[in-house]
């Protein structure tokens, strides 16, 4: 057969070569050793918690080592399009704190795929001319046929072999159906056999083992819009991609993509199969993938919550690399992206997702911001999810600052915060419209007595030492241990000790059991506030 003819018949309107494509598209001027990584969603639906991940590992990948980290929308499925979708995609990895490089915009788009279908048709009519894909008019009714004649005979679903009629179709044939305006779709023409293995570096499963593919699968569909396949061959090799992060459900679909490869004579870019996130199932004792429906995988979720950003991105680095949490504790104030991420240190099985660990990472992350970072991320948190607290905090900012400055920076921070929901609650003692008694108040006169006593001396001026002090007198005067070491020594000679005495006070004051730093609470409040709160449980 004259394959050249038969390109010429099929796409007569395509005159460029794959040649003049790549022309412009010229090697990427990067240091040696820099990688070329991409995301390329679907516009199908909005984005989840597990697509964070893969994410992440594209950018560390690109960035860490001077390369270039796109994106690029792989819209060609209409059907399923979600509208908005890229919108929402953009606005949320930038919110994540994934920048790209590239993508809507740049020198090596279009960068959707729907804009480069001649492209597309470009490169598969090189095919067609090298005899390695031809057309199909199969009707979907035909289609069908195959398939039920193939589970009668129990043999592998799809189009090969002597299931691909028009494999062998010849000239004539094939202008018949053109001249009758029957659609037709291109299929490669695979020399794949079921009965052969291949084997397949990935840098996170390590080697594999794969079977030829046998099938004749679409290339381009009857509209002429490509497939997945395809496409993605075809711009990895004009945008010079290095490297292809995507999830382990493509790994059946690798042995075609490497066939495809081989037929244009292209490099192939490395690949890294991730296993998808799971997470803990209660009712089973065993773990499942994390679904699209759970709380977990809803990245709206986190942001109603009130996860910090930063709590996200050092949860995904644990995620990613197990010695994360090692370094991030030898480095807590160098940003990550100092950490030396490392696919080797990548799990081939999978990352459990678990809430436990993610709270504690958000702890730690909160405890190391400023009390300006905790204000600043709380009220725009607050702008939109609460938004009678947003106006509290902007009515007297500075005081805001005071109240979360206790207890911060220094060695031992304190970790009061998970999420910013979690700063109303935190701070409502210090505001007189929020505040309320929370803890059971003791019904002893040991605690009225404490409370009467200590209001008889208490003194805003005093130094953090004389102020407890005064406790300690206090705790003596109605029979409790002045010193902890003294009540240890011989609790049957005391009726309590200087601790429980300061908890009395800090139930009248506050309403919590637990709570900031009482002599900073009081600083904050000011006299007047802490002696006609102790006053007004005294009633």
């Amino acid at each position: 057969m004259d394959y050249n003819y038969l390109a010429d018949l099929l796409y007569p309107n395509i005159k460029t070569l794959p040649a003049d494509i790549e022309a412009k598209y010229p090697k990427r001027d990067l240091p040696e050793g820099a990688k070329v990584t991409r995301f390329a969603p679907s516009p199908t639906g909005f984005v989840h918690f597990g697509g964070l991940f893969p994410t992440r590992v594209s950018e560390r990948l690109a960035h860490q080592s001077g390369g270039v980290f796109y994106l690029r929308i792989e819209d060609t499925d209409n059907k399923r399009e979600v509208k908005g979708a890229v919108e929402n995609l953009l606005e949320t990895y930038k919110y994540y704190k994934i920048e790209f490089d590239e993508g809507p915009e740049g020198d090596y788009g279009p960068y959707r795929q729907t804009e480069r279908v001649e492209i597309y048709q470009t490169f598969t009519k090189e095919l067609i001319r090298l005899g390695k894909a031809y057309p199909c008019f199969c009707t979907s009714d035909e289609l069908k046929e195959i398939r039920e004649r193939q589970k009668e005979l129990k043999l592998n679903f799809g189009y090969y072999g002597e299931w691909a009629k028009w494999r062998g179709a010849d000239i004539e044939t094939i202008k018949q159906k053109l001249n009758e305006k029957i659609p037709f779709v291109l299929r490669f023409k695979s020399d794949g056999n079921a009965n052969n293995k291949i084997k397949f570096n990935d840098l996170i499963k390590g080697d594999i083992e794969l079977t030829e593919n046998e099938f004749d699968h679409v290339l381009l569909k009857s509209n002429g819009v490509p497939t997945y396949h395809l496409a993605h061959v075809v711009d990895d090799h004009l945008m010079w991609t290095t490297h292809v992060v995507r999830g382990e459900q493509w790994l059946p679909s690798l042995a075609f993509h490497i066939q495809l490869f081989n037929a244009f004579g292209y490099k192939m870019p490395k690949y890294l199969h991730n296993a998808e996130l799971l997470k803990n199932d209660p009712n089973s004792n065993s773990r499942k993938k994390l679904s699209k429906r759970d709380n977990a995988a809803s990245l709206a979720f986190y942001q109603k919550t009130g996860y910090a950003v930063d709590s996200i991105v050092e949860y995904i680095m644990t995620l990613l690399n197990s010695n994360y949490e090692e370094w991030r504790t030898a480095n807590p104030d160098k940003p990550y992206t100092d950490f030396p991420f490392s696919v080797k240190k990548m799990s081939p099985s999978g990352c459990l997702f678990d809430f436990d660990k993610l709270n504690d990472v958000s702890k730690n992350t909160i405890s190391r911001m400023t009390a300006e970072e905790v204000y600043t991320q709380t009220l725009e948190w607050a702008e939109i999810y609460d938004v009678e607290f947003a106006d509290k905090l902007k009515q007297d900012r500075e005081y805001a600052l005071k109240i979360l400055s206790i207890g911060r920076g220094g060695n031992k921070p304190r970790k009061d915060l998970t999420v910013w929901s979690d700063v109303k609650p935190y701070i409502s003692l210090f505001y007189d419209d929020y505040f309320k008694i929370e803890a059971e108040i003791p019904n002893s006169d040991d605690f009225k007595t404490t409370l009467e006593k200590f209001i008889q001396t208490f003194d805003i001026n005093d130094s953090s030492e004389v102020w407890f002090n005064k406790i300690k007198n206090v705790a003596a005067e109605i029979g409790y241990a002045s010193e902890m070491k003294e009540y240890k020594k011989a609790p049957e000679n005391y009726r309590g000790h200087v601790g429980d005495v300061s908890m009395f006070i800090r139930i009248a004051v506050t309403g919590k059991i637990n709570s900031p730093d009482m002599y900073d609470v009081m600083q904050i409040l000011g006299e007047n506030r802490v002696v006609n709160r102790i006053k007004e449980i005294l009633k």
